[in-house]
């Protein structure tokens, strides 16, 4: 037994939330989560999916839409750079993951998006990507799930990544107009253009404990207005006290409960 727990060991982490030390290897036995303060650490896409699909019926689909520089975009680096670095590094070419699952036996359209892409930024690749899953999930008549995790809109492409918040906004409009059930999950973080578009447009709309939540960021708030928020400002629990989100859901009840929703709304419809 001494043996393992020495082989297992990969070092130690520091919860953000309560600064208290976690050996990793605890911290990836229990989802993730600070054993003291019940911080959530962030989730791979991999991770997320294993967490909320039944075991086994993930079907990945629309994989072959990529991120792409139409602008010919140059900072430090030139943005095709970037992607190509990225694409090799973490064998990924956008920040959302699409498919198809079932979840608690309830079949499911299900979107990841990659806070370890780019900041989990919304580009083009990520707006045609969302939006083909959500047509298929109108066309096939089974509900959403999109898992939101971003920075925002992409600044390397500008307008482009701008106009992807209505793209899959009037995509989630004719999903509910034909009656079907969208559930938006808020994950640290979510804020920007997703924020502004399809992470609020759900009909429960829940988040993780303490996940931070809003459009501009604190410092940017600050410098704005003169001001230094308060702590909890933009967070899950703020963000709930003022009628922006449904439910926080811890992650040990998050798959139970998105069951419970679309068990509820998906076969009665949702009114409106």
């Amino acid at each position: 037994m001494q043996a393992e727990v020495k082989e297992s060991f990969t070092g130690w982490s520091k919860c953000v939330s309560c600064a208290e030390m976690i050996h990793e290897s605890q911290i990836a036995m229990d989802l993730k989560l600070c054993p003291k303060c019940d911080f959530h650490f962030t989730l791979s896409v991999q991770e997320r999916i294993a967490l909320l699909a039944d075991d086994g019926t993930f079907e990945e689909k629309f994989q072959e839409v990529k991120a792409s520089d139409i602008l010919g975009f140059v900072d430090s680096k030139p943005y095709q750079k970037r992607l190509e670095v990225l694409e090799k590094k973490a064998f990924k070419v956008n920040a959302i993951t699409t498919g198809i699952c079932k979840i608690n036996e309830k079949r499911a359209a299900l979107a990841v998006m990659d806070f370890a892409f780019m900041g989990g930024s919304l580009g083009r690749g990520e707006g045609e990507k969302l939006t083909c899953l959500i047509e298929y999930a109108t066309d096939t008549k089974i509900p959403l799930v999109i898992v939101c995790a971003s920075g925002g809109a992409r600044m390397q492409e500008s307008m482009y990544a701008l106009m992807q918040m209505a793209k899959t906004s009037a995509a989630i409009k004719k999903h509910k107009n034909a009656g079907l059930f969208y559930l938006s999950v808020l994950t640290n973080p979510t804020m920007g253009g997703v924020s502004a578009s399809f992470a609020f447009l759900g009909d429960v709309i829940i988040a993780e404990p303490k996940a931070l939540i809003g459009f501009a960021g604190p410092r940017v708030i600050e410098q704005t207005i003169g001001e230094k928020l308060d702590p909890g400002d933009q967070r899950a629990e703020f963000q709930l006290k003022n009628g922006m989100i449904d439910q926080i859901v811890t992650r040990k009840e998050m798959k139970n409960r998105i069951s419970y929703f679309i068990s509820i709304f998906h076969k009665r419809g949702v009114k409106r």
